[in-house]
């Protein structure tokens, strides 16, 4: 869908909605009203006297209407590896997914570890008017984990907050310098936990399934022996320090005691880690080869009770592109990772259809908790917050597939389950930027 940015936007009123708001505790019949760009009003009952007389009516026929979807984690390709995604592609499945605001990862060709780079995502995004975009900041020069990118540089040009991406930093001095000095920002240092010297050559989770594979394994202890040094760090430094991907039950217990402990320290998954295993791979399935790897049964089950009990903080896409090229490959020389934008939301839903959570508590993963994490200005319905909206059926069914997905590349761990939740309308600054079936 084009979106005209110099449209001028009056008064819209979305009636007859499903209010969801994790922020606010509303799970209700009600509605919400946009001014322009912004909320003018939103709850349940809202409308129970009628609408504005001067705004434009929208409908909404019973359907789900949170506030738009978060994602703190995707690859998007552009610049230098735009044969397999474009903030343009990227943009457009986001918004079908109903993601109305993305954190970027450094990980392009330049990376993100200068202002030229961070300014360049920032302003085309702005230009195509669809997902937000927000970069990450590189947290070493050239994602080597040897010298520090000038943070405070990369934090006054538009930078949420510092990362390597998948790149885990082995040195703990590096890591230390970096968590002290984002500290005095206040920011945070997002960090995959992975020993790179235990991964390395490993291309699955190291177990009886590789061992029959015959595929070289990556042991679980990898995960867990740097999220327990890490923890030690931040206790040294008094930094703030987000672990992602998480993905083996003894990590979550790691984390747990920490928080318990009172050190900040948080985390999330993505939706292969708590609705695949290892299994997924089946006949050296190249599309579920992941970093970190899918794991056993064991594993994921303790994910989604961590995810129940607030271990874990919120999902990320992870949303990772990788063009036919890259996957067309024996597994052990295939590309990693997934795309994941338009799956983030109906897979985080199968926690509710599955009964592990409301739906309330669903969403809150997706939206307020992310952006509370980012400090953004977005995730929940307050009056003067951004018109970012998402209208869904929590029940209606569609089927993974590539004719379905948007994004340049098609290499989707989902492929082919069928799955429920369907984005209706996405809404963005108060333009509506998808409409299904348009």
């Amino acid at each position: 869908m084009a979106v005209k940015l110099d449209e001028p936007l009056g008064r819209v009123a979305y009636v007859n909605a499903r209010i969801l708001d994790p922020a606010e505790g509303w799970d209700g019949t009600g509605g919400v009203l946009t001014d322009g760009e912004k909320i003018a009003a939103a709850g349940p009952g809202l409308f129970d006297a009628g609408p504005p007389e001067d705004a434009k009516i929208i409908d909404c026929q019973g359907a789900c209407l949170p506030p738009g979807l978060v994602d703190i984690r995707a690859h998007l390709g552009e610049p230098g590896e735009e044969q397999k995604e474009t903030l343009a592609s990227a943009g457009r499945a986001a918004t079908a997914g109903g993601v109305t605001s993305l954190l970027c990862l450094p990980d392009t060709n330049p990376c993100i570890d200068d202002m030229s780079v961070v300014e360049f995502v920032a302003r085309r995004a702005r230009q195509l008017g669809l997902t937000k975009v927000y970069p990450y900041g590189a947290v070493t020069k050239q994602l080597a984990g040897k010298e520090l990118a000038e943070l405070k540089l990369l934090r006054d040009s538009g930078a949420l907050a510092f990362t390597d991406g998948v790149r885990t930093i082995a040195d703990p001095l590096v890591l230390r310098q970096a968590l002290a000095y984002a500290a005095t920002f206040g920011l945070v240092i997002c960090h995959q936990a992975e020993e790179p010297s235990l991964a390395e050559g490993g291309v699955m989770n190291l177990g009886e399934n590789s061992t029959r594979l015959g595929l070289a394994g990556i042991p679980r202890e990898a995960e867990i022996i740097i999220i327990e040094r890490d923890i030690r760090l931040v206790e040294m430094t008094g930094g703030r320090l987000h672990f992602v991907n998480v993905s083996t039950a003894e990590s979550v217990e790691v984390i747990r005691r920490a928080k318990d402990r009172g050190l900040a320290v948080t985390c999330d998954t993505a939706p292969p880690y708590f609705s695949l295993n290892e299994h997924a791979i089946g006949d050296y399935r190249t599309f579920a080869k992941l970093t970190p790897p899918l794991r056993d049964e064991d594993d994921r089950q303790a994910i989604v009770q961590a995810i129940s009990d607030g271990v874990i903080d919120c999902v990320a896409s992870d949303h990772t592109p990788q063009d036919e090229e890259s996957k067309r490959l024996p597994f052990a020389q295939a590309a990693s990772g997934g795309v994941g934008l338009q799956t983030l939301l109906p897979m985080t839903l199968e926690l509710y259809h599955n009964g592990h959570l409301s739906l309330l508590q669903a969403l809150d993963l997706v939206t307020r908790a992310p952006a509370a994490l980012m400090a953004m200005d977005a995730g929940r319905l307050k009056p003067g917050a951004p018109a970012d909206l998402v209208l869904f059926d929590p029940d209606r069914s569609w089927k993974v597939s590539s004719d379905v997905l948007l994004s340049k590349s098609k290499n989707s761990p989902f492929d082919g389950r069928p799955v429920q939740g369907m984005v209706l309308r996405t809404v963005i600054d108060g333009r509506t930027v998808h409409t299904h079936g348009a």
